[in-house]
């Protein structure tokens, strides 16, 4: 099993995120080399779930199994992402770089339901915030990957033979997501949960400091 390691997020390196397709790209040569040009499954959760559709649509390696995890497939116009990024990406420089959650923060997590508290808890310790654990991610680092998302364009009924896309749909997203993954694969395997984006990964998973093997 390979964990995949994007550039700009390893604190074991000093680099800068550049875009998808380049990161796609490595990924294919990385697979081509090792395993032959074809692994038996890929799975992105959330944005991770965009290089998945990306690797598939490429058909420059083989994926038997491709499964994307609560993932948005967000698509929007160069200026709607140019915008967007300058509104989220100071927000989550912020809450990465911190040593400890904002009040704000704090006091709206206080006025959720319980379980939706401890979902949103459980995401913030996923990704270090309040920590700064994360702070040697770059502001560009996160520019660059939230921008590169919205613009890169992932194919509509998007069909290989031989793979099978498998999409993990949390129903409290909303309907929408639905229609996006029945727009861009045809016939996806469609596994719907009532449950928000990334519940189980969240507040399930059991997470590791994974140690860098190598760069590629």
């Amino acid at each position: 099993m390979v964990c995949v390691s994007y550039d700009g997020f390893d604190e074991t390196e000093d680099m800068v995120f550049p875009n998808m397709i380049t990161e796609t790209k490595k990924i294919e040569k990385y697979i081509q080399k090792k395993f032959g040009g074809h692994i038996c499954a890929a799975y992105g959760c959330s944005l991770g779930g965009s290089f998945v559709g990306l690797l598939v649509q490429h058909r420059k390696i083989h994926i038997d199994h491709g499964i994307l995890g609560s993932s948005d497939l967000d698509q929007s116009s160069s200026l709607m992402a140019r915008l967007k990024t300058a509104v989220v990406a100071p927000m989550l420089v912020g809450l990465l770089r911190k040593d400890s959650i904002p009040r704000f923060v704090k006091k709206w997590l206080a006025r959720q339901p319980e379980e939706e508290r401890n979902y949103y808890q459980k995401m913030m310790e996923m990704f270090r915030m309040g920590t700064a654990r994360m702070a040697f991610v770059k502001k560009q680092s996160i520019c660059n990957q939230f921008y590169s998302d919205l613009v890169t364009p992932l194919e509509d009924n998007i069909s290989v033979s031989s793979t099978v896309v498998h999409c993990l749909y949390a129903v409290k997203m909303g309907g929408k997501y639905e229609g996006r993954y029945r727009k861009h694969f045809r016939a996806p395997d469609i596994r719907r949960y009532n449950l928000c984006k990334e519940f189980w990964f969240c507040c399930f998973a059991v997470f590791f400091d994974f140690v860098h093997i190598e760069s590629y």
